[in-house]
């Protein structure tokens, strides 16, 4: 794992905080979605140099820093195999419990292979519900079957 990038994406998270900017404000500014800004951000997506200056620039970081925002980064941010954290323990809990049915479904529809995580985007929205509001997530990655040879 990258402590150098994990420790900017803290450092970024603070001033994102000070200032009380969003992540869809931040995205906006840097000319991407927000959910990829967050994950460039906190160091599990690579920046090209245009997007890193902007990034340098609004968050008044370092060369260095700004630089480091183009490394490609070692993926995966979490310090254990099963996540402590209850929030991000949910989806674990999710692959866990739906995680064949998912397997199941896809390539019943599909065929045999994969969702990519490369070819991938994610929305994240708050859904309005009279017993509470509701986290709508919307996953959508390219297919890749699996290659015969």
């Amino acid at each position: 794992m990258n402590d150098a990038k994990t420790a900017l994406g803290q450092k970024i998270r603070a001033i994102k905080k000070q200032h009380g900017w969003t992540w869809a404000e931040i995205a906006e500014k840097l000319g991407h979605a927000p959910v990829w800004t967050c994950a460039a951000c906190l160091g599990q997506m690579s920046m090209t140099e245009e997007v890193a200056d902007k990034a340098g620039q609004l968050f008044g970081l370092s060369a260095e820093e700004t630089a480091l925002l183009q490394d490609i980064p070692y993926r995966g941010s979490l310090p254990t195999a099963v996540p402590t954290d209850p929030l991000i323990y949910r989806f674990y809990e999710l692959v866990q419990v739906y995680g064949t049915t998912w397997k199941e479904m896809i390539q019943e529809e599909f065929g045999d292979g994969i969702m990519s995580a490369i070819d991938f985007d994610m929305t994240l929205e708050r859904q309005p519900d009279q017993k509470g509001d509701r986290v709508k997530m919307t996953l959508s990655g390219k297919f890749l079957p699996y290659k015969r040879y």
